[in-house]
């Protein structure tokens, strides 16, 4: 049996005793992330911007498919308000992946509905063509079996099968009344709200093509609202992303069970810890560099030396940069390349470590 074909569907449980431990940890680490990010000096709607297309490109790219970058962040820019010194052309793809981010998040507070998320579905797929036909979005999908099937034709693999078409708008009334009524309820918390929201549509699976992505939506919905506010710090699909094979691993393996979801609570708060652990290296990394920068005479640095170390800043040459990849990245000759290191270094830039053809140079420790 499927979990939608049980008789307690859709009442999920989850052992406490594996999903409070870790629920703990990751509401510390919510915390402490929120705070570091209220206390760095970057302008709301630019960081805004930044955590909407890392969402967006990654959770496209999850689904395999690739989109452009450059034409999202134009478009998103555009939705926010922002200007851009060299907007890139955007299309009637990125213009719409950038209005359902922005209406999801920005509007967190507004009910969810059906016609709401059929005019995201409508978006997502504005202008676009699959392989061999044309997806028409805002549209629930047929009467044709929703199926998930590997293998060979004669013997086929069902990984997933989502509820027949014949129920679909009584499970999608079902979960838009939960999704609605339970957020302001004492159960279950904020977070776990979160990981059911995304486990709980994603198997009601209620369109042709699109499922992951506005599931994916729908969890950063909720995950605003779990933390009251709009402005985003993190992008989980970018974990979600890197964690790819062990996610669909584990959604498929809930589909198969009892009402237990543990597992799957299980990986999402992991996951969701990743995220929040990943972006406080990063705001430690642009400590860093802000720090580095301040301490450093760069009247006296040419633009080559200060493009290399920007690069050792920005997390490239972990290990040190030879005097090989400093004239390779700086475009200048190796002798000139073993000039400006030796500056670097008599400057207190960086430090010299190791000897002959292991010689390498790293950023200088005295700023940290």
């Amino acid at each position: 049996m499927w979990i939608w074909q049980q008789p307690e569907w859709p009442d999920f449980t989850w052992n406490a005793d594996v999903i409070e431990p870790l629920l703990r940890k990751v509401r510390l680490n919510q915390g402490i992330l929120i705070g570091k990010m209220l206390s760095q000096p970057v302008e709301e709607k630019q960081r805004m911007l930044d955590t909407f297309l890392a969402n967006i490109v990654h959770s496209s790219a999850i689904e395999g498919e690739n989109i452009n970058a450059f034409s999202v962040r134009s478009s998103l820019a555009a939705k926010l308000g922002l200007n851009e010194k060299t907007p890139y052309p955007t299309t009637a793809q990125t213009d719409g992946l950038a209005e359902i981010i922005v209406d999801a998040i920005e509007e967190n507070e507004k009910p969810l509905t059906l016609e709401r998320i059929l005019r995201w579905h409508s978006l997502l797929f504005s202008g676009e063509d699959n392989f061999l036909h044309r997806i028409e979005g805002g549209v629930l999908r047929g009467s044709s079996p929703m199926q998930v099937v590997s293998g060979r034709l004669e013997k086929p693999v069902v990984h997933f099968e989502a509820p027949a078409r014949i129920h679909l708008e009584p499970e999608l009334s079902g979960f838009i009344s939960w999704f609605n009524e339970s957020r302001d309820a004492s159960f279950p918390d904020p977070i776990i709200r979160a990981a059911i929201t995304h486990f709980w549509f994603v198997t009601i699976h209620p369109f042709e093509d699109g499922n992951g992505r506005i599931t994916r939506l729908l969890t950063d919905l909720a995950l605003a609202q779990a933390e009251n506010q709009s402005v985003r710090f993190y992008a989980m699909s970018v974990s979600i992303l890197k964690r790819r094979a062990s996610y669909y691993d584990t959604l498929e393996r809930s589909q198969k069970g009892t009402m237990d979801i543990t597992d799957w609570v299980k990986w999402f708060l992991e996951t969701l810890d990743d995220t929040f652990s990943q972006v406080m290296c990063d705001i430690e990394q642009l400590i860093f560099k802000s720090r580095y920068w301040r301490s450093v005479d760069q009247s006296v640095l040419n633009p080559a030396q200060v493009k290399v170390l920007n690069k050792m800043l920005d997390g490239d040459f972990a290990d040190g940069v030879n005097t090989t990849q400093y004239h390779r990245v700086a475009k200048v000759s190796k002798p000139t390349a073993t000039r400006h290191l030796a500056f670097l270094v008599e400057q207190g830039c960086l430090v010299k470590a190791g000897g002959g053809r292991s010689t390498r140079y790293k950023l200088s420790d005295k700023f940290s």
